[in-house]
């Protein structure tokens, strides 16, 4: 009995690593990597390899960086400044509790319009930054959604054989 309740603990975990996406707020790879401990100290301590380990600490390094990465590259890419950048960065997190889901693409969108239009830039060009924030932060997501299912797939894999 206790190990279907372990099961359904880590299945919901796993579910919820997801909705970390939408809600900054919530630490996915934290919520991920309880999943996989809950299973390695309460169910079964031999079946997860050094493989495994090593493999989804690599790849909790690439779920941090995804979203500064592709935030940081598209508002650049697009004429921000490191100013609106940072600006994007800290409006994802207000924006989750502002609106949500919605707020994490409005919010840093205006914050980074409002920013770049400080800096004495003209609106279009405020307005290309602002859209390379959205464009950053949808394939920050788009990143985090493939790693995470992979993740997941690896762990459901690793005890299927």
């Amino acid at each position: 009995m206790l190990d279907i309740i372990i099961w359904i603990i880590i299945i919901a975990l796993f579910i919820v690593s997801f909705a970390g996406i939408i809600f900054p707020i919530i630490p996915s790879v934290l919520v991920l990597w309880i999943g996989f401990l809950l299973y390695h100290f309460v169910l079964n301590s031999n079946e997860l390899t050094i493989l495994f380990w090593i493999a989804m600490s690599v790849f909790t390094v690439i779920l941090i960086c995804a979203d500064i990465i592709a935030n940081s590259y598209f508002v650049k890419k697009f004429g921000g400044s490191k100013r609106g950048e940072m600006g994007a960065a800290f409006a994802v997190i207000i924006g989750s509790f502002i609106i949500p889901p919605f707020g994490i693409l409005i919010v840093p969108f205006i914050v980074v319009f409002l920013i770049e239009m400080t800096q004495s830039k003209t609106p279009n060009e405020a307005l290309r930054a602002s859209i390379g924030s959205l464009i950053g932060f949808l394939g920050g997501a788009f990143a985090k959604v493939v790693i995470q299912f992979i993740m997941i797939v690896w762990f459901i894999v690793v005890l299927l054989f």
